[in-house]
């Protein structure tokens, strides 16, 4: 019997032996968070928040790793290098699914190399004037800059953020003309936009609402098909009949490619259970959120849904990178 034919046949089943033994007793050591973005910010809150709470359940620490530089290229390049064993894991949120549209050679394929595991989270943006600004309603906003084409101006915290695309966003399902001043980072522009140095912002609620709370803002809709019981005076969207302007903040988890599913499995169970408990809606509401907890191939659809949507709109909007 010729066994040399058989020794592929035989090296591929050791292999896949070997990949089912380490994923039943996933996790057996620490496991690693990267988050792309600085200590304190809403998607590295989550990350800390669900290091902490996943852990508990797996029964392994999980070490939040703040990898921040390139608008969340190091970070992202960081995870989808790394070997696909589960162990260290990316947080996704809405910059992640810009990128693709906005950045033509990134080093690497967000759409091919990232196993998606769980949208964890969401929130709502919203629409924040400076106080010294006329209007109390996004109508009156609407009708002001429709009288005064050109005049009237939004920032952001940079060329693609989220906030810049939400502005723009915003423009289009209102008809309106606004003029884009880009800050580098949120810090800067809400520090403006408090002090009537800029006229709107459109941020996520998280970011907002501390400054909301202590009445240094006003809100004018929520960018969401209902109301947010967070701020349950404000429109929604949908009820200000600006159904396109409906757009979410979330933060989520992947993997790198090729991390074998029933370790993807493993990790969205514990990511769902630990978010979804008492404590982990509670935690997540302090900040504005509220839970997701989709399945792998749910988070992976929003995923590619969300790229096609914003691609479409740096497209429209002519929107280049800084």
């Amino acid at each position: 019997m010729n066994m040399s034919r058989f020794l592929p046949v035989a090296a591929a089943l050791t292999i896949a032996a070997g990949s089912t033994a380490s994923a039943q007793t996933f996790p057996v050591r620490p496991i690693t968070i990267v988050v792309p973005y600085a200590v304190g910010g809403t998607t590295d809150i989550v990350a800390r928040l669900a290091a902490n709470q996943v852990a508990n359940g797996l029964g392994q620490p999980f070490v939040v790793d703040n990898k921040v530089g390139g608008g969340g290229l190091i970070g992202w390049g960081t995870v989808a290098r790394a070997a696909p064993d589960g162990y260290t894991v990316l947080t996704t949120e809405m910059s992640f699914t810009i990128a693709p549209g906005l950045l033509p050679k990134m080093p690497f394929d967000a759409q091919k190399d990232f196993s998606h595991i769980i949208t964890a989270a969401s929130a709502p943006h919203v629409l924040v004037v400076n106080l010294g600004l006329p209007v109390k309603t996004v109508q009156d906003f609407i009708a002001l800059a429709k009288a005064k084409p050109g005049t009237m101006n939004y920032g952001s915290g940079g060329n693609g953020t989220n906030t810049h695309l939400g502005g723009e966003l915003f423009k289009t399902a209102a008809g309106i003309d606004l003029v884009h001043i880009p800050y580098k980072g949120a810090g800067a522009v809400l520090t403006d936009l408090m002090a009537g140095q800029v006229q709107a912002l459109v941020t996520s609620l998280p970011t907002a609402l501390p400054h909301i709370r202590s009445g240094k803002l006003r809100p004018l809709v929520v960018t969401s098909e209902a109301r947010s019981p967070l701020l349950p005076d404000v429109p929604s969207a949908k009820e200000a009949k600006l159904p396109s302007f409906v757009m979410d903040f979330w933060v989520g988890f992947a993997a790198p490619a090729g991390t074998p599913q029933p370790v993807i499995d493993t990790l969205n169970k514990a990511f769902a259970a630990a978010l979804n408990a008492d404590d982990g809606k509670r935690r997540l509401a302090e900040q504005g959120l509220t839970p997701v907890v989709n399945t792998p191939a749910q988070a992976s659809q929003q995923a590619a849904s969300e790229t096609k949507r914003w691609a479409a709109v740096v497209k429209s909007a002519n929107i280049k990178p800084e």
